[in-house]
């Protein structure tokens, strides 16, 4: 997988996804379309590529909390921050398959397993690989987020059925150290490397209203569309707010902003599954509403996303039904009848997507 970052001089025409690049300004200036017009846009782009009444679900689950050594300023489960959050060992395969068995059973067609960790040991992957087989069986998607891996982690992985891996950039490579000091943004690039030398599928985004400007989101969103080929799923999250984390009290984003986030990052990745993830539970449905139209076409379902609160399950069914949403069938061809999304690092939640 090759990789532009954001200083790249290559361009991209906004109408021409298959030349080499996009350029930083031809961002921002969707970003500064009126919000009418980028809507349209992005949901022209939707629609040519996705049925729009299709909304992909996954569940995510953290498999291993707390503890972790890095020091992510958005992150309950850094150790070295206070929180309140009680730490807890890897999970049993057992008890994976159980709440992947409950999931499945609420709707889910992916399950993403997320572990607090820095980098795994062999023998970590080795357990994360048995329980990715059990989840794999059930017929569900799988993906997982465990941090950075070592050579030959992802193949491992992959023999083991994993679908999708999910390491985010986070934000743009301009911004990251202001937010991350324990892992460079390069580090994150050769996780994404290997798993795509694995065959492997990424979800890859990042997380907004940490303090960056909208050339800094701008930036966030041309790395991950200069990928080749781009994420397959891209999460969006908005920023959580958790006490004791370096983060807590940063100016919200406004809502309007968010959604032209969503919007600009369908139209840069046509193909790829858009996910509204962190942040959604305090989101109104009518701004929800306004993302699905921006083209965004995935969720994350259940009551919790790894540590922080998510929309419960009768709220997101009550959801879909005003707006005539229907669940994604179990598939990843764009441009079919039959579609498909999900997760990530949640602006809230070390290592993940």
């Amino acid at each position: 997988m090759s990789v532009v970052t954001s200083d790249s001089t290559s361009s991209r025409s906004s109408q021409s996804p298959a030349a080499a690049g996009w350029q930083r300004e031809a961002i921002l200036a969707l970003f500064a379309l009126p919000f009418n017009v980028l809507m349209t846009r992005a949901a022209s782009v939707h629609q040519a590529n996705f049925d729009p009444s299709q909304v992909q679900v996954s569940t995510l689950l953290s498999i291993k909390t707390g503890g972790c050594p890095e020091d992510c300023a958005y992150c309950p489960q850094a150790a070295r921050y206070d929180t309140g959050l009680s730490a807890h060992k890897l999970m049993s395969t057992e008890q994976v398959l159980e709440r992947a068995r409950e999931a499945k059973a609420a709707g889910a067609t992916r399950f993403c397993m997320g572990a607090a960790w820095r980098s795994p040991k062999d023998r970590e992957v080795a357990k994360v690989a048995e329980m990715v087989a059990g989840v794999k069986a059930l017929g569900l998607e799988t993906c997982a987020t465990l941090g950075m891996l070592k050579p030959g982690q992802a193949d491992a992985l992959k023999s083991a059925g994993l679908d999708y891996y999910n390491h985010n950039l986070d934000t743009a490579p301009e911004f990251y150290g202001e937010v991350i000091h324990t892992r460079a943004f390069q580090d994150r690039l050769d996780t994404l490397q290997q798993v795509r030398a694995a065959g492997m599928k990424t979800c890859c985004g990042g997380i907004v209203g940490m303090g960056e400007t909208r050339e800094q989101r701008a930036g966030l969103l041309q790395a991950l569309a200069n990928m080749n080929p781009p994420p397959e799923s891209v999460p969006i999250n908005q920023l959580v707010q958790v006490p004791g984390t370096p983060l807590h009290g940063t100016e919200a984003l406004d809502p309007f902003e968010f959604v032209r986030t969503v919007a600009v990052a369908r139209i840069l990745m046509p193909q790829s599954m858009v996910r509204l993830s962190a942040g959604r539970e305090s989101m109104s449905d009518e701004l929800q509403a306004l993302c699905f139209l921006a083209g965004a076409n995935s969720i994350f379902y259940g009551e919790k996303l790894l540590t922080t609160g998510n929309p419960d399950v009768e709220r997101d069914r009550a959801l879909f039904a005003r707006l005539g949403l229907v669940p994604m069938p179990t598939t990843d061809a764009p441009g079919t009848a039959h579609l498909d999304l999900m997760a990530t690092t949640q602006p809230g939640d070390a290592c993940t997507a």
